[in-house]
């Protein structure tokens, strides 16, 4: 597998996710698989995709950050630049937003891995789809709260005054239906409380064996789905520069990618409710280009 070099600037274990996600159970070994191939292919520690059935040696290396500058100076020094360009809001969306930056075809050709991710997430054979649901859920949920942990700094109630992506604002709605405007901050943090709330509890992501999912577990995982889209959603259409400017998009349009990819095979979500970033899922999951081969003439 080659992965471009794009994506080493991030020593990923040194990111605090934006919510940790407490450990589960020891004996959820069918979701130890897909995890190791995800570590392998986001560069991440076990302990970010919540593999905890697995030990021992997977060739997994951690390597250091380039000219031996760690994430946290990275994004301090980003931070601190970033900062000084951006003010209150004014009413007024970005330019770079205007023009939908990471639709350039710089941006959207940079990925960490060169090879169809359908086939991460095709369900494996002789594995149950709930169960196969939970593992990847859980994983995105993990990834996904990584991702914006790196732009959190810069997701404030004055940047982000709503929860917003393209001509779409999200209001969230507590448990009794109740509807309510709030900051992009904000709502991200009631995204990830509500969803570690539900992949921590036993009785609707159960890790022991023989007990069995919950009649309503379809509904909740499309609901899961549908907040960790929101969260993407803002990341690109918001904090796209600061992505770059720290050279994590390609982490960043990854991860979109698979989670699409993963969404449309389980149709977890209404294509209307994915139809504002359209035009990015049809750039990102565009056939990758076949990679010239070096072929050897025999003497």
């Amino acid at each position: 597998m080659r992965r471009s070099p794009a994506h080493r600037v991030c020593d990923w274990s040194e990111v605090q996710p934006h919510k940790k996600l407490k450990k589960r159970s020891e004996c959820f070994l069918l979701r130890s698989p897909v995890n190791l191939q995800l570590r392998h292919i986001y560069d991440l520690p076990g302990s970010m995709v919540g593999d905890h059935g697995f030990t021992g040696d997977t060739g997994h290396v951690q390597r250091s950050p380039k000219n031996g500058l760690s994430c946290k100076m990275v994004l301090q020094a980003v931070g601190k630049v970033l900062r000084k360009g951006k003010g209150k809001p004014n009413g007024k969306k970005p330019a770079a937003e205007e023009k939908k930056l990471y639709l350039e075809g710089e941006n959207t050709k940079v990925r960490v891995v060169d090879f169809e991710l359908k086939e991460l997430v095709v369900l494996p054979r002789e594995i149950d789809l709930n169960e196969w649901l939970a593992s990847n859920t859980t994983t995105f949920f993990n990834l996904i709260n990584l991702q914006y942990s790196t732009i959190s700094e810069f997701c404030t109630g004055d940047t982000c005054p709503s929860m917003s992506a393209c001509s779409t604002t999200y209001f969230w709605y507590d448990e009794k239906g109740k509807k309510t405007k709030c900051t992009a901050p904000q709502y991200v943090d009631f995204v990830m409380s509500s969803v570690q709330k539900l992949v921590t509890d036993e009785d609707i992501f159960p890790t022991k064996y023989g007990k069995e999912f919950p009649n309503t577990f379809d509904s909740l995982v499309k609901k899961i789905c549908r907040y960790l889209f929101h969260v993407l959603a803002h990341i690109y259409w918001s904090h796209y520069k600061e992505t770059v400017a720290m050279d994590l998009h390609g982490h960043l349009n990854t991860l979109y990618t698979h989670f699409v990819v993963f969404i449309r095979e389980f149709c977890l979500m209404d294509p209307k409710e994915t139809s504002i970033m359209e035009d990015l899922t049809e750039a990102l999951c565009a056939p990758l280009p076949p990679q010239p081969q070096n072929h050897l003439t025999e003497r």
